[in-house]
Parts: C-alpha cells; structure tokens; sequence
C-alpha cells in the first residue's frame, strides 16, 4: 500500500510533513485549527485532497477545542490557500454537521473515506489506459501524499503495475518547491516503481522524441467545461504534448471538480512568496537586487485534455460536462 499522509485519532490529526522529505520522515501531531491552517498555508500538507481532508479535521479539532465557532473555524482555514477547490469542500462538509448538531467526526472521516475510495476506483479506471502507454510523464505530485493514501495520477500507475504493466514515469522537478523530484520520485522509490526525474524544461524535449506514450497529471480545481487549475508549469506540458499527438490525461476526485464555474477564466490563482523562487534550500541563488513573481498554478484549457479520469470512470471534456451537469442539479449547485 502507498503511505499515508495523514490519520486522525482522539482529538491529534497526525501529518507527514512533507517539507522534510525525502531527507527525513517528521510526522507532527496537531491539537488546534490554528496549527491545522498553519500546515495548509506552508505546504507541510498539500496536494488539493489531502489538503481538503486536513481542513475537515482542522474543523473538528476547533469544535473540540470550543474557543471558535463553525463560522470563525471555516473562515480561518478559507484563508489559507484559494486554489485548491477541495480545501472548501471538505471545511464545508464539517461546518454543515456541525451547525446541525450532528457528529462532526463522523463527518469528517466519511469525507475522508470518500476521498480514498474515490482515487482507488480512479486507479481502476484508469489503469487500462497505460496497457500500451508504458513511459508515462507527470507534473507535480498526485500520489498518496496529494491524496491520503491512493493518489490521482499516480493511483492508474500502481493499479497498472498491480495488473503487470511495465512501467516508466518520468518525473518533472517541479520548480521551484520541487514536488516531483521531491514527493513523487519518494513514492515511485519506495513502491521500486521505475522512474527518471528530469528538469521541467527537458519535458518538451522527451514529448518530441517520442519518448513519452502519455501525459497524466492531477488537479487542484476542474472547470465545468473542463478547463483546470494545476500545479505551475502543467499548462505548457499540455501544449507541448498536444503538438506531438502525445494524449494528456488528467486524474481527480470528485471533490476537485467546481460545477458552479463554467470554466477556468475564474479560478483564482494563488501566488506565493517570491523567496520560493530566489532561494533554494534557504540560501539565495538570485543576485540581491533581484525579484520575482511566483504563480503556485496556471489554469490549462480542456481543448487540449484527452481525458478525466474520475471516479465513475474516463469521462472526455464533453461527457465530463454533461456529468457535472448531472451532479450539480442533484445536489443543488453543489
């Protein structure tokens, strides 16, 4: 089984900091929803499912602490990053059960069940997709430490491998905070799953070489036409694999899809510390004088999306659409 990248017991949410790897294996145990929003905001816990599962338990450890009310509880975990849709999703699902006198634990750890179950059957629905697609190239890190447990991305790769699929992941760096040659190549180390880790600017040239059979990636927020918001730099992987007929495959749960936007132009992009950008393990590479701008994502359009690979199977851009369609008049808008 992948790691796990965080568990709640009686009152602790335990995470695994994910800054410390892959030099070191630091689990931190939070009592308060203040240290809960503190671990979103500093990517001690990130990727957009574990991070909306990290704020359900931030809600609870706040009932359980009783100095903020659901209101003040879900307003300071709100704040503390924009993009990733499921961060709202999984406060909400707390705040509701608890407005409404129920168990708020409960509630929690049935969201965080559905996450899991969902990248599973994310992981089954998309392993047939690599039975000829062996050399697989992914942005970012959407394995189990984006996820809880399974991943998104990485979820088809490990079911594929379960099955006897041979295969290759390249792996971008991921700059400038480096979660794939950090986070990923950890897991894909751990699982002896093959891999490379390469410089996000060597993608390009792998994609035109033919070197890469499939692009799959996971997602922080999904247009309902399909346009998506991911890590930075995943736009231009799309373009580049688009060029080369190469087929770009994006993996989420449903918690990551935002019905209610009708598409990308809207979806807030966070910006982070520019010091991400100019240093490098804490010591400056940018001369003194310099600045920079940090975008933490850009939103890639559906038109060069091949396929979602979702919980209820692999949806293209225009049947993705029509589900979210579906789910949203279910649920209210939801």
């Amino acid at each position: 089984m992948p790691v796990r990248a965080l568990w709640y017991r009686a009152g602790t949410l335990s995470l695994l900091d994910q800054r410390a790897l892959p030099a070191r294996t630091v689990v931190l145990r939070l009592r308060r929803a203040e240290d809960v929003a503190e671990a979103i905001r500093t990517l001690t816990v990130r990727g957009a499912p574990s991070i909306g599962v990290a704020a359900a338990y931030g809600m609870v450890l706040a009932r359980r602490e009783g100095r903020l009310g659901p209101a003040r509880a879900a307003k300071l975990l709100r704040a503390t990053r924009p993009t990733a849709v499921d961060l709202f999703v999984g406060i909400e699902a707390v705040r509701l059960a608890w407005e409404g006198g129920g168990d708020v634990e409960a509630a929690a750890d049935e969201y965080r069940q559905r996450v899991v179950d969902e990248c599973h059957r994310i992981g089954n629905a998309g392993a047939h997709l690599l039975r000829r697609a062996h050399r697989v190239l992914t942005h970012c890190n959407a394995g189990a430490l984006a996820t809880v447990e399974w991943g998104t991305a990485l979820a088809p790769i490990r079911v594929a491998r379960e099955r006897g699929a041979h295969l290759f992941v390249w792996v971008d760096e991921t700059r400038p905070l480096l979660q794939g040659s950090r986070l990923t190549a950890w897991e894909l180390a751990r699982e002896r799953i093959p891999h490379a880790v390469i410089a996000d600017n060597a993608a390009g040239h792998y994609l035109a070489t033919g070197q890469v059979d499939a692009v799959l990636v996971g997602a922080d927020r999904i247009a309902r036409n399909g346009d998506f918001a991911n890590k930075i730099g995943t736009y231009e992987k799309a373009v580049v694999a688009h060029e080369n007929g190469v087929p770009f495959y994006v993996a989420a749960p449903w918690s990551t899809f935002d019905a209610r936007r009708p598409n990308g132009r809207t979806i807030p992009v966070e910006e982070r510390s520019e010091n991400e950008v100019l240093e490098l393990s804490g010591r400056r590479i940018a001369p003194g004088r310099s600045h920079a701008r940090n975008p933490a994502f850009d939103v890639t359009p559906a038109k060069y999306v091949t396929a979602f690979v979702t919980p209820a199977g692999v949806l293209s851009p225009p049947e993705l659409a029509r589900a979210l369609g579906r789910r949203a008049s279910h649920t209210g808008g939801a």
